[in-house]
């Protein structure tokens, strides 16, 4: 069991709780994940803001969760991964797709491929990429300053992944059907 606090809007610290009223907005619930971070305005503060900068990139929703789940994947953090692959089937990204990178996969959509292995590839040599890790993504039509978007979205997920798998919070009933264990990787 969590010894921290999954804080509503009128629990959480005040200087947590316009973020959770911004969640709160966005989603129609405050997802248990953020109810955790708002236990530190700091975390919370600072991941809104990366949050809503990676929103407003040049990626797209569908790429964007496709990134999100590669890296909770990768990182083997169960609450993000169901969430993720709720949110990646509801912004369009084939359920094939999903499976596959929820199997540890790479997606068939040749974009969402290259846009996957690069974040696993970030994540796994600690941003330490060669050039042919950047050709590859290059040649799927992406540009130099997207790769470092993908950058600010593996910061974004890594403050999600790390928080999940200190904080373990319950996964929602919404997404229970999207349960998932590292086991699940093949």
């Amino acid at each position: 069991m969590s010894h921290f606090t999954l804080h509503t809007i009128d629990t959480a610290p005040a200087q947590s709780q316009p973020v959770l009223h911004k969640l709160h907005d966005t989603f129609g619930t405050i997802p248990n994940i953020a109810a955790a971070m708002a236990n530190s305005p700091v975390l919370i503060n600072g991941f809104i803001g990366l949050f809503e900068r990676v929103h407003a990139s040049s990626l797209t929703e569908p790429q964007i969760q496709t990134l999100l789940l590669t890296n909770a994947v990768t990182n083997a953090s169960a609450w993000p991964v169901a969430f993720h692959s709720a949110l990646a089937l509801n912004q369009g990204v084939s359920r094939a797709d999903v499976d596959a990178m929820r199997a540890g996969h790479l997606p068939g959509d040749n974009r969402l491929a290259a846009l996957s292995m690069l974040a696993r590839t970030l994540i796994e040599k600690r941003g330490l990429l060669n050039v042919s890790d950047e050709a590859r993504f290059l040649e799927a039509g992406f540009t130099s300053e997207q790769i470092l978007e993908v950058i600010a979205v593996v910061a974004a997920s890594t403050i999600t992944n790390y928080t999940a798998s200190v904080t373990k919070p319950p996964l929602e009933d919404a997404f229970a059907e999207f349960a998932w264990s590292s086991k699940d990787i093949e």
